[in-house]
């Protein structure tokens, strides 16, 4: 299982990569999360300009085993949404840190960071 250690992780196993010079992070959600649902065959993702609370629900992944919520990392505007989803939800089980990137977020509250799991602390939750 790939757990890459430049990303801080959630409970709710997404993935953030923090770009604190722009006050961006982008989302995904981990590859433990995908295999777990299995094959996805649909995403619901808010649109740019949305404004999301950090812990909120924000979309839906629909897959063959289950539906499940995606929960905001951070709080803050939606700035880019990954459009490949739309017409290729697969992407995120082939490639869920790369290709399979769901948005970024200009976030609102740094100190929200503060609250994300390390590699290490995430690795213990799902051993």
């Amino acid at each position: 299982m790939d757990i890459p250690k430049e990303l801080l992780y959630t409970e709710e196993h997404e993935w953030v990569l923090v770009d604190k010079d722009n006050q961006v992070v982008t989302i995904g959600i981990t590859d433990y999360a995908q295999g777990e649902l299995g094959d996805i065959v649909f995403i619901e993702l808010p649109n740019a300009d949305d404004e999301i609370k950090q812990n909120d629900p924000f979309g839906t992944i629909e897959a063959v085993k289950a539906v499940s919520d995606i929960f905001a990392p951070v709080s803050g505007t939606v700035v880019e949404v990954n459009e490949l989803l739309q017409d290729q939800p697969e992407l995120i089980n082939q490639s869920p840190y790369d290709q399979g990137w769901m948005m970024k977020i200009k976030f609102s509250d740094v100190s929200e960071l503060d609250s994300l799991l390390s590699p290490d602390d995430y690795t213990k939750q799902i051993s």
